[in-house]
């Protein structure tokens, strides 16, 4: 299922743009229905005021962003959520703490009949949107992938907004899956690239997958996210392309895997910290921002930065987030969230 809204015309764009990801770990409004996870059903104690009282909560720090980033701060003008149930739930969002600031779009995604799904509150026209399904070996991937156009300043801009099976059930088990979704995603961007190489495309999500997996799991297997690694290049298959290669440079570049792979810059691989989600002791880099060449090509959009929100009021005290409980009603997510940061200029 797919869904896009606009409830108002919006502002001009400024010289900066900034995006944020989030996933806020399975944000659910107050009906009933089958596919809810139990511990937001009636029955278990959620209520609308639950419901309201969360939607207040991120609304506020959502609010508070514009103060938060070091590099550019402002308001985000665009927010990829992860772990929404409806587009109902988007626009609850947009129209009550967020009215002020300008959310006047959205766009939404789901397998029908899931229990979440993922999407957009823009504070810019969407001026396309399109959902991506994934299946391999008759089993759909959990979520779509997501794909808007904004056009900032007559700029055009891509998002890719992924949310890709997590390691329940196991890594190997789960990798394929993953793998599926990292096909797609390729698929798309040599479309683009080949239809518009000047278009930037910013891959965006929780991809269930750390920027190093390939080295924490042994250099020996072909995982949905590469390095651009000569051992990782071994192992990839020319065709189909069922992987996403990171690279650390700027532009970012394919220097070991096939011709018509499309690389992307990571900034886990520089600029941020340790992760953005912690599990079992540890950090995981597993939310990402994946960004194009044209973006540091000096011409319209360019990259100029990313953040890891990684401070109050996203943490506890011991600086790991403070997940949300639907029994209290107290935190916010078990993901912390990320900043992206675009400057415009006329180019060359």
């Amino acid at each position: 299922m797919a869904a896009c809204g606009a409830f108002r015309p919006g502002e001009t764009a400024g010289e900066h743009f900034t995006v944020a990801l989030w996933n806020v770990q399975n944000l659910f409004d107050s009906q009933e229905s089958e596919s809810k996870y139990p511990q937001f059903l009636a029955e278990a104690g959620w209520t609308e005021e639950k419901y309201q009282a969360r939607l207040t909560a991120i609304s506020q720090v959502i609010t508070q962003m514009a103060v938060m980033p070091l590099l550019q701060p402002g308001l985000p003008d665009l927010i990829g959520f992860v772990e929404v149930e409806n587009t109902g739930v988007l626009i609850d969002l947009a129209q009550g703490g967020l009215s002020k600031n300008g959310f006047y779009w959205t766009a939404f995604t789901n397998i029908p009949g899931s229990a979440i799904g993922i999407g957009f509150i823009s504070r810019f026209p969407i001026t396309e949107m399109r959902a991506h399904s994934i299946t391999i070996g008759g089993e759909t991937a959990p979520r779509p992938v997501l794909e808007i156009r904004i056009e900032p300043l007559g700029a055009p801009l891509v998002f890719l907004l992924c949310h890709w099976k997590s390691k329940l059930g196991g890594e190997d088990a789960t990798e394929a899956l993953r793998r599926a979704s990292a096909r797609v995603v390729q698929r798309r961007l040599r479309e683009l690239e080949e239809a518009e190489p000047e278009t930037p495309v910013i891959v965006m999500g929780d991809l269930n997958e750390n920027h190093d997996a390939f080295y924490r799991r042994g250099s020996s297997m072909l995982l949905s996210l590469l390095p651009d690694d000569p051992d990782a290049a071994a192992l990839a298959d020319p065709a189909p392309m069922e992987y996403l290669v990171l690279s650390a440079e700027r532009p970012p570049r394919s220097n070991y895997f096939p011709e018509g792979i499309v690389p992307l810059y990571s900034p886990w691989l520089e600029e941020l910290g340790e992760g953005s989600y912690h599990f079992r002791g540890g950090w995981e880099s597993i939310d990402h921002f994946l960004l194009s060449q044209s973006l540091f090509n000096s011409r319209l959009w360019d990259y100029a930065g990313s953040e890891l929100l990684n401070s109050t009021p996203f943490t506890r005290a011991d600086g790991t987030p403070y997940e949300y409980n639907p029994r209290t009603g107290r935190g916010l997510s078990d993901h912390l969230p990320l900043l992206l940061f675009l400057s415009y200029s006329e180019g060359n």
